[in-house]
């Protein structure tokens, strides 16, 4: 075969590959949920081409679970490892950090972005979780009055552990342009 007949039948390869039914079903699902969770390789691999990326140094437990194979533990411990700032910059940190080998993650890597966060960058803020930062910590955000401070960690002791950014609005009655802002400080 020349090398123009291989080309050509690449060319009429991928046509028949992209108008697949079912690979318009897929793609169906995934453009109608956008928490769809996948369910095999053909899925990540029309994933991949909508341009869905999964931040590995910023991605939630739920953004990992909808990753095939993914176990409710793996994720949560990805998330634990990057809320303390270990950041991941290839397919073998992640591949370490969860205890799997690189070829199980390989076929995952189309959707997933490596991006390295400066920790000292105004961009990148510290984030604290409010249910373990003493009142000191959470005076140290640059909008946050010492009154809420006081008033985050006395809640917390008096009434438990905040779930997340909403709980800690209506258990303070929080105006929402101060959660606005706390968003980008505050991990839960």
């Amino acid at each position: 075969m020349n090398k123009y007949n291989w080309f050509a039948s690449q060319i009429i390869g991928n046509a028949k590959k992209k108008l697949s039914p079912d690979r318009a079903i897929i793609r169906a699902k995934i453009i109608n949920d956008p928490y769809y969770r996948f369910q095999s390789l053909a899925e990540i691999d029309v994933a991949a081409e909508l341009g869905i990326q999964i931040d590995v140094n910023r991605a939630s437990v739920d953004d990992w679970l909808r990753l095939p194979g993914f176990s409710i533990h793996q994720a949560r411990s990805l998330v634990d490892l990057t809320n303390t700032g270990i950041q991941f910059l290839c397919l073998e940190d992640l591949a370490s950090a969860i205890g799997i080998s690189i070829a199980r993650l390989k076929p995952l890597e189309p959707v997933l972005a490596f991006s390295y966060y400066d920790p000292q960058s105004a961009l990148n803020p510290p984030r604290l979780n409010p249910n373990l930062a003493t009142v000191e910590q959470l005076a140290e955000i640059p909008f946050l009055e010492e009154t809420v401070a006081i008033e985050i960690v006395e809640n917390r002791d008096r009434n438990g552990t905040y779930r997340n950014l909403a709980d800690l609005q209506r258990r303070l009655a929080l105006k929402s342009e101060l959660v606005a802002q706390l968003m980008q400080y505050l991990q839960f």
